[in-house]
């Protein structure tokens, strides 16, 4: 009576096939990762480690602000753009042109006019910082209003406006989505 020697062998083969699709799965994920671009956050124009130490000291910046002056936008028209398939409620954008005039008034409750602010625009895209402007010391011309003239566009897509108001020990930072739509 001889028996079946190969029954119960297949254990073996699994173990093998399992650790042939775990270095597999391994494999890809590595190289997929590491094909991915890393691109760090620009929030609060600042690198998002010093942002998170001192998000304090920031919110209450911005409360002080607030509560002392206003902040208005101008010089862009309201787009009618509408990202897809965003599960968040979207943004106000605005539309950027080739060239754009972009204006920020800066003015005390009673509506006095703030003309010795420390304003800086950063132009960046949400995706990348490769395409980044930064305008620094922006001036008032007088009737706090504070004007970026000549902001040129390249490339179609979405922006954003990064706005830093800074007062004393007071701060404001403000985001201003826009949208530059292809040349026609």
């Amino acid at each position: 009576m001889s028996q079946n020697s190969d029954k119960g062998k297949y254990w073996p083969y699994m173990i093998l096939g399992f650790l042939a699709i775990g270095i597999t799965l391994g494999y890809w994920t590595i190289k997929n990762t590491i094909s991915l671009p890393v691109r760090e956050s620009n929030e609060y124009m600042m690198k998002y480690q010093k942002a998170e130490q001192d998000i304090n000291s920031i919110t209450k910046e911005e409360a002080l602000f607030d509560s002392k002056y206003n902040l208005n936008f101008s010089g862009l028209e309201k787009s009618d753009f509408k990202p897809k398939n965003l599960k968040r409620k979207p943004h106000q954008y605005w539309t950027l042109k080739q060239s754009n005039k972009i204006i920020y008034t800066v003015k005390e409750k009673d509506g006095t006019a703030i003309n010795d602010a420390n304003v800086t625009l950063l132009l960046t895209r949400p995706s990348t910082n490769v395409d980044d402007k930064m305008f620094k010391n922006i001036k008032s011309d007088g009737n706090g209003n504070y004007i970026i003239e000549n902001l040129t566009i390249n490339k179609p897509g979405r922006y954003i406006l990064r706005v830093r108001i800074q007062k004393g020990k007071a701060a404001k930072f403000a985001d201003t989505y826009c949208f530059a739509p292809k040349n026609k």
